[in-house]
């Protein structure tokens, strides 16, 4: 089995497109169809199921895909660990949820960036289960995420620690009156929409009317609008909330506080760019 025909089945199987996959591998896609039957052939399965919305993954697929993750990773990481210098250089890819992202990451990257600008920094947001899995199959050199990590393959530790509150328009007066409004939040995977609908429900609040949003930006601008209400750092809207767009309602001491972690791969190679980020980092108490 070629390293070369693995990485275009890896593109492939996460694509879920012949198609998609020859774009972002500057192939032909006759090239990429061929290379995909070769591999079917040397393995004597089928890795794949055609249909007219593109491919899945057989589960002789599921399972090659699982080896094939660690495989590249290994690969990219052995290259990585070969060119490596004292001096950070090279690419440097980290996750973020939105909230952190947002009010926590650039003034720290941009500093970063000031000292060390060899390094290729790129950043990507997602749901802390998202970034989790990323960072498992070596897509991402590190994450922040909104949750305690508990994964065996994982090492974390604690960089944030978040007052998180009810926020809602500013004629909202108290819980009783907020638990009243829609409650806007991200899709499944957002570990603040976890804490809240568990509060809810604990509550006694077990159907609230929810209305799901892509960006940290439109549940905000939802909420100074009056459309409802949702739960998030209170530093996300220190901003609004002096300006007299939002209120803010706390909320009980047992849920009020949420730490963001950072998380790496407990196995991989700490690249020169990796290192210098990592002690850049601000580290708080895990109690």
């Amino acid at each position: 089995m070629e390293s070369a025909d693995l990485r275009v089945f890896h593109m492939v199987a996460r694509e879920g497109s012949i198609t998609k996959a020859a774009l972002k591998l500057g192939y032909v896609q006759s090239n990429v169809t061929a290379r995909i039957r070769n591999l079917e052939s040397e393995l004597g399965t089928a890795l794949f199921l055609r249909h007219n919305r593109g491919m899945t993954l057989s589960s002789s697929g599921k399972t090659l895909l699982a080896y094939a993750d660690k495989i590249i990773g290994l690969l990219e990481e052995a290259t990585q660990a070969l060119t490596s210098t004292d001096e950070p250089n090279g690419p440097l890819t980290i996750g973020s949820t939105q909230t952190a992202a947002a009010v926590r990451l650039p003034t720290l990257l941009a500093d970063y960036y000031g000292q060390h600008p060899k390094v290729q920094l790129s950043l990507t947001t997602g749901h802390s289960q998202a970034l989790m899995d990323k960072v498992l199959q070596y897509e991402l050199d590190g994450a922040f995420i909104g949750c305690e990590c508990e994964h065996p393959d994982l090492s974390s530790f604690a960089v944030f620690n978040e007052e998180l509150v009810i926020v809602s328009h500013i004629s909202v007066r108290s819980i009783e009156e907020a638990f009243a409004k829609p409650i806007l939040v991200y899709s499944m995977g957002c570990s603040y929409r976890a804490v809240l609908e568990k509060w809810l429900q604990a509550s006694g609040l077990t159907n609230p009317t929810i209305m799901e949003f892509g960006t940290l930006e439109a549940i905000v601008g939802g909420v100074s609008a009056g459309l409802g209400i949702s739960l998030m750092p209170k530093i996300v809207v220190v901003k609004q909330e002096a300006e007299g767009a939002i209120r803010t309602h706390a909320i009980p001491e047992t849920i009020k506080y949420m730490k963001t972690e950072f998380i790496t791969r407990k196995d991989s190679f700490v690249s020169s760019a990796l290192h210098a980020f990592i002690e850049k980092l601000p580290r708080v108490s895990s109690e």
